[in-house]
């Protein structure tokens, strides 16, 4: 047989039911807010040389949605702390997200577009030497070098241009 509270004993559960019940929601509701204050992260580049690397989220990224030549250029030339040194002729090695590869992508070098666009998550510079000394003038002890994802066309420059990785490189010969 099951027993019922009566009178003071019921009106005493029911009240704890509801600060409960009221406890769940307020939670769920903080849940909720801290979850739409989250920007969704952007896609990922890594720069690979010899056993180190070095990963980063866009420096500048709008969702997929097409930055400009300009904008991307802008932002190709802002400075990065994301830093890994590099000997002489070591061999860069560059990964991206999958969606970044399916547009695109290419490398610069202090703000120019230095290769052809890829549509590869990989790809590896072997035995560049970044750091050549250019007539007269001694090696640069770094440089910065962009991930630019940007769509490749059949004939003419690129129209699209949707994220930009910086990274800076030290020149661990210098």
């Amino acid at each position: 047989m099951t027993t019922m509270p009566r009178g003071i004993a019921a009106d005493v559960h029911s009240a704890v039911r509801r600060r409960r019940a009221v406890a769940v929601a307020g939670a769920v509701s903080a849940g909720l807010l801290v979850l739409s204050a989250c920007d969704k992260p952007t896609p990922r580049a890594t720069v690979t040389v010899g056993k180190s690397s070095i990963s980063s989220e866009a420096e500048c990224y709008k969702d997929g949605d097409n930055l400009g030549q300009q904008e991307a250029a802008k932002c190709a030339l802002k400075k990065s702390s994301d830093t890994i040194k590099v000997a002489q002729s070591e061999t860069l090695r560059i990964g991206v997200d999958p969606e970044v590869a399916d547009t695109g992508w290419a490398l610069w070098i202090n703000g120019q577009q230095v290769t052809n666009v890829y549509k590869k998550t990989y790809y590896s510079f072997q035995g560049v030497d970044l750091f050549a000394d250019q007539q007269g003038q001694a090696a640069p002890k770094q440089l910065y070098i962009s991930i630019v994802e940007q769509n490749k066309t059949a004939s003419g420059p690129s129209s699209e241009f949707k994220g930009v990785w910086n990274f800076k490189l030290e020149n661990s010969d210098a």
